[in-house]
């Protein structure tokens, strides 16, 4: 028996003529099944709800195809090493979005919006291979790590001179077009993030005077300016109000600094930092304290008379659902209100797909987180391991935030679901990061000699 398992736990060997799969016939293979998929649901919903098949589905079949396929034309060509997970979960989650949007549409006449999240689809893939065709090499970021964090800056003041909308002022609106610059600016604070942390790591990690116990304080020369830039991103987004993203770009600082430096007390620093932000911010903002208090009694417009709130009918739409749902097109979602397409999209996944549906969807997003620290740890470099796991780590604490919100396990951030919610900022800056993710991963698979860490 020890002998059987010791041979069971041998790694494969490397192939006789020392080649890497590249794995692009596993992508394709994927990307049908993804996008029938959508396809099939999209088919499904209309007949569910209107009583016939809709009249743009060879449209929209042929669109998503060829979408799909000149996507894995580009990692083809341009990224042949590259994870082969990555794309096809982009496309489906992106492909479900649409299908759950178009559903909503279909019961919230005068208000479509499935139409223009297909164009931000599009332009999304659109950039998703432009990155791929420009970026040939990931360390060439690394040179531009002050420009980046400027613009990010520049992106997220913009709005605070415009009017607020639902409380917030995270929107530009012009000529007819609404914009969120903080869903680029949190990528070009993950590149700046990587490529300080990189360059200053070995003083991060070994400089300073211990506090107590693994606790370092480190010298300002070192740590100074990336805090300077973190409170200052911090600061203008609790000018704005925007409380989802301060947390975002909270936890993503957290995380890089304790990736780069090993030490575990700075992310109980963080929590306590975390908390205490959290409390001063939800007691002293009117707009953050009436969804706290929504958070603690999500109930209360009903006890008053009022009807229920978002977040009550956010929690009904989970318990209609049950285990495998009411099936597409037969939920009560759409009485959240405007907010159903965008911030509760996910409630309308868990009546009308289940727990069972809802499951598998936050399983395609751990995926696509597991497989962004994958590459992480795959990379030699140290800023394309810092930037793998930013990038990865930006997904995954939207996911958290968001769901917590529409649970009722936090207070709501107003956030939007990677790649599912209507959204047109999110969907391209989603697929932005996919492409990151894809170029960093064909750095990491591609055969060669083992580079040096720098």
């Amino acid at each position: 028996m020890t002998a059987l398992t010791a041979k069971v736990a041998e790694p494969a060997p490397p192939p006789p003529d020392g080649r890497v799969p590249h794995r692009r016939g596993v992508e394709l293979a994927l990307l049908t099944g993804a996008v029938l998929i959508s396809v099939l649901g999209h088919l499904y919903a209309a007949l569910a709800t209107a009583g016939h098949l809709p009249g743009d589905a060879t449209r929209y079949a042929g669109g998503l195809a060829a979408a799909a396929l000149l996507a894995h034309l580009a990692v083809r060509l341009r990224a042949p090493y590259a994870d082969p997970l990555l794309l096809p979960i982009a496309v489906l989650l992106n492909g479900l979005g649409l299908v759950l949007v178009q559903r909503l549409d279909l019961t919230t006449p005068g208000r479509p919006t499935a139409g223009d999240q297909l164009r931000w689809s599009a332009l999304g893939v659109v950039l998703f291979i432009l990155v791929l065709a420009l970026l040939r090499d990931h360390r060439v970021l690394q040179r531009y790590a002050y420009l980046c964090v400027t613009t990010a800056l520049a992106l997220m003041l913009v709005p605070v001179f415009f009017p607020a909308v639902n409380g917030a002022h995270i929107w530009i609106r012009f000529a007819g077009l609404s914009f969120q610059p903080g869903e680029f600016a949190k990528i070009l604070l993950a590149v700046f993030f990587a490529a300080y942390l990189a360059a200053n790591r070995t003083a991060l990690a070994l400089t300073g005077r211990t506090l107590f116990w693994k606790l370092r304080l480190l010298p300002g020369r070192v740590l100074g300016p990336i805090l300077t830039i973190w409170l200052l991103s911090v600061g203008v987004l609790v000018l704005e109000r925007d409380l989802g993203t301060s947390l975002l770009f909270f936890g993503l600082f957290v995380i890089m600094l304790f990736t780069a430096t090993g030490r575990i007390g700075w992310i109980a620093i963080g929590l306590v930092l975390a908390g205490v932000g959290a409390y001063a911010v939800g007691t002293f903002e009117p707009h953050v304290n009436s969804r706290v208090d929504d958070w603690m009694n999500p109930f209360a417009s009903i006890e008053r008379g009022e009807g229920p709130g978002q977040l009550a009918q956010s929690l009904f739409s989970f318990g209609a659902g049950g285990l495998l749902g009411a099936g597409l097109g037969h939920g009560q979602s759409f009485l959240i209100g405007f907010a159903a397409k965008s911030d509760f999209i996910l409630a309308t996944a868990g009546e009308e797909l289940g727990l069972v549906g809802l499951t598998a969807i936050l399983l395609l997003y751990g995926l696509l987180v597991a497989r962004g620290f994958h590459t992480a740890l795959a990379l030699r470099d140290p800023f394309g391991r810092l930037l793998a796991t930013g990038l990865a780590s930006i997904v995954a604490l939207q996911v958290f935030v968001i769901t917590g919100g529409v649970t009722g396990l936090i207070p709501l951030t107003g956030m939007a679901m990677p790649f599912l919610a209507q959204g047109g900022s999110s969907v391209v800056t989603n697929w932005i990061i996919v492409a990151l993710l894809v170029r960093l991963s064909d750095h990491a698979r591609r055969p060669g000699p083992p580079e040096a860490a720098e």
